[in-house]
């Protein structure tokens, strides 16, 4: 990965915390990994429930152009979202969706995890699905180091909630991996920069 561009797009719907993601996302790379790193984002026509994007581009040099052009990971957290983003994305790329809302998928590589569902059942708290499907980006692509990504979700979260968001990479990750072992050999090593998918623990 050294020197090459990391494209990264979150999207989904207004309220789903993905310009928030995306910032922790930039935060962790750029400050806490020391990698060069651009952070736009956009919003649709509704602030709560319109489209939502936001972009993260990481790389070892200087980047020339902040806006993500062929995505190597994209993250779609609603059906719309997967349908509009999909089609510029790398061929080799990476999609990650939200199959609690995500029922079709153009391509059967897609790694389908019920984000929102998780958080609902698992951690009480829906409005925490953008940070379980952080900690799974990061194990399922290594593209920043789980110690980075933990300590940038802790400065942004609102205080009182650290255990909850601490908890909620830790299932992100657990799920991903999960992944990771039923597709072995076949893992999605190499679609990021070089870190260790370590626990959050």
């Amino acid at each position: 990965m050294m020197g090459k561009r990391y494209e990264i797009r979150l999207s989904g719907s207004g309220g789903q915390g993905l310009i928030l993601a995306g910032i922790i996302l930039a935060e962790a790379a750029g400050v806490y990994d020391g990698k060069y790193v651009a952070q736009t984002q956009s919003y649709g026509p509704e602030a709560r429930g319109g489209a939502s994007k936001a972009e993260v581009v990481i790389s070892d040099e200087e980047i020339d152009y902040p806006m993500a052009t062929r995505p190597d990971l994209l993250l779609a957290m609603n059906q719309s979202s997967c349908d509009a983003y999909y089609y510029d994305m790398k061929p080799e790329g990476v999609l990650v969706v939200d199959s609690t809302f995500v029922t079709n998928t153009p391509t059967t590589k897609a790694i389908r995890i019920p984000f929102t569902q998780l958080a609902r059942k698992e951690l009480g708290r829906e409005m925490v699905a953008n940070i379980v499907a952080l900690g799974a980006l990061a194990t399922l692509t290594s593209m920043v180091s789980p110690q980075a990504l933990e300590t940038a979700v802790l400065a942004r979260v609102p205080p009182g909630t650290e255990e909850l968001n601490r908890r909620a990479l830790q299932l992100g990750s657990r799920k991903a991996r999960e992944i990771l072992e039923e597709r072995q050999p076949e893992t999605m090593r190499g679609h990021g920069p070089d870190h260790e998918a370590a626990p959050y623990e």
